[in-house]
């Protein structure tokens, strides 16, 4: 076989760890970014709303209208594993139909080029990975699967419930990694506050920091993903008690309408989502991102607006907007009183409006404080800014800053902490100059 590939992840961080374990077990094909050359290209899918879906199915045509005729066009992931007798049938184009289940089998599948669905969800176990986009920060997994059942999200109908992966397994992961240079982690799955419920053990998040603290050469990590209902506040104290990870809570909690709440079947009502929001914003050097569903079934003017007001006042320092995708599968597929799409697309751009002046006033409130950064390269603004983040920033999901200046003689590195002062809000970008380096959290 011949051995150039075109690999293509999308979705979320998830798919990414997924992709990057296909490329481990591809290491002998030389990685190309012409599509039109690849003797190989995959697309791991994303299958999660509507938009994601048309995504992927536009990638995977566009790329095999423009690629050679004796290639291998592969189709893996989350809507590949949802739709797997549909798409079989209908895209014909593809060669190869894969799920959630076989990435570690990814060049078992080109050799026999035959199409696999496993009934079990991947669950990393000491496969290599090629971990991209940095040379210093990783994604770890912890699970697969979800127990909850929220009104709107298919993912348990293909992903199944709530899959731990153990202990010994993620601290492996992460000791390899460190050996390799890495040193700052991002823990992600589909409710990392879940984590070991399926094996009994309700403080998981609690047991896996203590595990993570251990291992030396670990500087910087933050959890991903937090569900409202099985965070405790037990697990946030925890949390602002460790060395290693920060005060970042990423917690999405949908809606603050009680009503609406109870819709979709989210566990906790306003008051306990309130509780533990205003505990995360006030714990010293917080960082706090959630996010927001516009146009569920039954949601009137007056939950909207009072979603629109919670946005704007409770201060967030980062805010997603999706509109309401209708999944078959999901409770709210049948409710009545479904919303129009041209009052959804109304809603997300009123909320979305709301977001950009809320993430602004969050950066504004930087600027003048002296902060720790990680320099990631030269920036695409301009050649003499140099593109950098918070250290408890999550990469490519906060946003970057830019250093226009620093007060050392010696050569600034990548990948590396420095101490710095937020100088200036430029639009939504904040400027920095770098004080000095050091090799602490």
């Amino acid at each position: 076989m011949s051995n150039k590939l075109h690999i293509v992840s999308l979705g979320c961080t998830k798919n990414l760890v997924d992709t990057e374990v296909m490329m481990g077990k591809l290491k002998n094909f030389e990685l190309t970014d012409n599509s039109e050359e690849a003797d190989v290209i995959i697309v791991n899918t994303c299958g999660f709303i509507d938009a994601a879906k048309e995504e992927s199915i536009n990638t995977v045509l566009s790329l095999h209208e423009a690629r050679k005729d004796d290639s291998l066009l592969v189709m893996a992931g989350c809507l590949s594993e949802r739709y797997k007798d549909d798409l079989m049938e209908q895209i014909p184009e593809v060669d190869i139909f894969t799920g959630v289940g076989d990435y570690d089998k990814i060049d078992e599948l080109l050799i026999e080029k035959k199409s696999r669905f496993s009934e079990e969800v991947y669950l990393i176990d000491g496969a290599e990975r090629v971990v991209t986009g940095s040379s210093y920060h990783a994604y770890i997994k912890l699970s697969e699967g979800c127990n909850q059942t929220c009104s709107f999200c298919a993912i348990p109908s293909f992903k199944g419930k709530l899959n731990s992966r153990n202990l010994d397994s993620i601290a492996k992961e992460v000791e390899g990694l460190v050996a390799r240079g890495y040193w700052d982690f991002s823990f992600v799955s589909q409710d990392s506050s879940s984590y070991l419920r399926d094996q009994n053990v309700k403080d998981g998040l609690t047991l896996l920091m203590q595990r993570i603290e251990l291992i030396e050469g670990v500087k910087s990590a933050r959890i991903l993903y937090l569900y409202p209902s099985t965070t405790s506040m037990t697990l946030l104290q925890n949390i602002a008690k460790s060395k290693i990870f920060h005060n970042y809570f990423d917690m999405p909690i949908q809606h603050i309408n009680d009503d609406m709440l109870r819709l979709m079947k989210r566990g906790f009502g306003k008051e306990k989502t309130l509780e533990l929001l205003n505990y995360m914003r006030s714990l010293p050097n917080s960082f706090v991102r959630t996010s927001f569903i516009v146009g569920h079934p039954n949601e009137t003017e007056a939950m909207f607006d009072e979603m629109c007001d919670f946005a704007a006042t409770f201060g967030f320092d980062r805010i997603n907007v999706f509109a309401y995708s209708d999944e078959e599968t999901t409770s709210a597929y049948d409710m009545d009183e479904k919303i129009s799409a041209d009052i959804i697309a109304k809603r997300a751009q009123i909320l979305g409006d709301i977001v950009s002046q809320s993430t602004k006033m969050s950066l504004a409130k930087e600027v003048g404080q002296t902060t720790q950064i990680v320099i990631d390269g030269e920036s695409e603004e301009h050649e003499y800014l140099l593109s950098a983040r918070k250290l408890i920033w999550a990469p490519e999901i906060d946003g970057e800053l830019y250093v226009n200046d620093r007060t050392l003689d010696e050569d600034l590195e990548f990948g590396k902490i420095y101490n710095a002062k937020i100088t200036e809000l430029v639009g939504d970008i904040l400027t920095a100059t770098v004080d000095n380096a050091t090799t602490s959290k």
